[in-house]
């Protein structure tokens, strides 16, 4: 089993509905500021409006619910894609092709999450591309069904 391609390309798929979910979480909280500096911060990232040009105003708060949104739709739209290439019996050039893609992206996700947050998005994006990584060795030199 831990030496099929289709286990490991599903437990990325898995991991990526899995980190979509974790994320989307993240508006359910509203943080509490610890102290005066904190409360201050929230503020500002709540009120405080850029001028961004074209008419357009709007809070850092504003920007980071924009990337989290955009974060937890590229997990689950390349989750749904991997589900629909996995099911549709590709030619194992496609697929390898597609999970390269998918590592290439997931990697950059992952070093990007290792150099700019905290453990639960390494850890996620790190199981993502890890999961993409062995699928991709392990896939079938000739065209099996899969």
């Amino acid at each position: 089993m831990l030496k099929k391609h289709t286990f490991w390309f599903k437990g990325a798929i898995l991991f990526q509905f899995i980190t979509g979910a974790f994320h989307l979480l993240s508006f359910l909280n509203t943080p509490v500021p610890k102290n005066e500096s904190e409360k201050q911060l929230f503020e500002l990232m709540t009120n405080y409006k850029f001028d961004l040009g074209a008419g357009f105003h709007q809070s850092m708060d504003n920007l980071m619910t924009s990337f989290s949104i955009a974060f937890a739709l590229l997990l689950f739209f390349s989750a749904t894609l991997n589900i629909f290439l996995l099911q549709s019996k590709l030619p194992i050039g496609v697929l390898k092709g597609a999970i390269l893609i998918n590592f290439f992206i997931y990697l950059i996700c992952f070093i990007t999450m290792g150099m700019l947050t905290f453990l639960p998005p390494i850890i996620c994006t790190g199981l993502i591309a890890l999961s993409l990584l062995l699928s991709y060795f392990l896939l079938p030199k000739k065209n099996a069904a899969h």
